[in-house]
């Protein structure tokens, strides 16, 4: 078990500001697309597509919309083809970034993520010095809703989650990468309904930034590239001091 991240807190408030300005749909159903690329288009043989699907439902997403991105991925609306690309890059202070992007331009994207890293004191990382320090995981988040500590462990461990932590008002399960669906159906089976199951890169170290400018700094540049239209998501290995994030509220 591990306390609480300063820095989630922060990202949370973001999430429901993005939920809010309707960011949320678009990223859902770029990972639908994505997944039905890589996958087909049947969740029913596609493990990663069923997870995405369950995700864009839970957030209220149309049926229709759905089924279009679903259709996008397989190719079958036409247009340009969507690829899948993961950058690694620098923060200030040495932060470590994983920004995943999906695009239909792959020279565009790289080409204005370079300018965003440059006007924000962030740097393109080499292939491979910033991925090692990340690991590809399934995360379940679960809202405590009362669950106790020893009632979400045994239940993570009897439907194979790998770790429980808390963070906030939710319990975060972590799932090999091919389990995370399996994961998720174990606790169905038990009556706990998950807020959210996909893939993420987990940091294996996290540096706390102590620093309330520092702080600024690395959380701007994570925003502007996070605000940035084709980016899906973005992974950081740093944590906020109570100092620093007190300035960021």
């Amino acid at each position: 078990m591990a306390g609480h991240n300063k820095w989630s807190k922060v990202k949370h408030i973001k999430a429901v500001v993005d939920a809010r300005r309707g960011k949320v749909f678009s990223k859902l159903a770029k990972e639908i697309s994505v997944a039905a690329k890589h996958g087909g288009g049947n969740p029913d043989s596609n493990a990663r597509l069923r997870s995405a699907i369950l995700a864009a439902r839970a957030q209220n997403v149309p049926n229709d919309n759905i089924d279009r991105a679903i259709k996008k991925g397989t190719g079958e609306l036409g247009g340009n083809a969507i690829e899948e690309i993961t950058y690694e890059a620098y923060a200030p202070g040495g932060t470590a970034m994983m920004i995943e992007i999906v695009t239909d331009n792959r020279n565009r994207a790289a080409a204005d993520l370079r300018s965003l890293l440059f006007k924000n004191n962030g740097t393109f990382a080499d292939a491979g010095s910033v991925a090692y320090m990340f690991q590809r995981r399934g995360e379940i988040r679960l809202p405590k809703d009362g669950l106790t500590e020893d009632q979400i462990t045994e239940a993570a461990l009897d439907a194979g989650a790998e770790d429980v932590q808390e963070d906030g008002e939710d319990w975060v399960l972590y799932t090999a990468t091919d389990q995370l669906f399996a994961v998720g159906n174990g606790l169905k089976e038990k009556n706990l309904t998950p807020a959210s199951q996909k893939l993420i890169q987990h940091p294996g170290t996290l540096i706390t930034i102590e620093d309330p400018e520092l702080a600024r700094q690395v959380v701007r540049l994570y925003d502007i590239l996070d605000d940035y239209d084709d980016t899906q998501n973005v992974y950081a290995n740093f944590d906020l001091s109570d100092e620093a994030a007190a300035a960021l509220e």
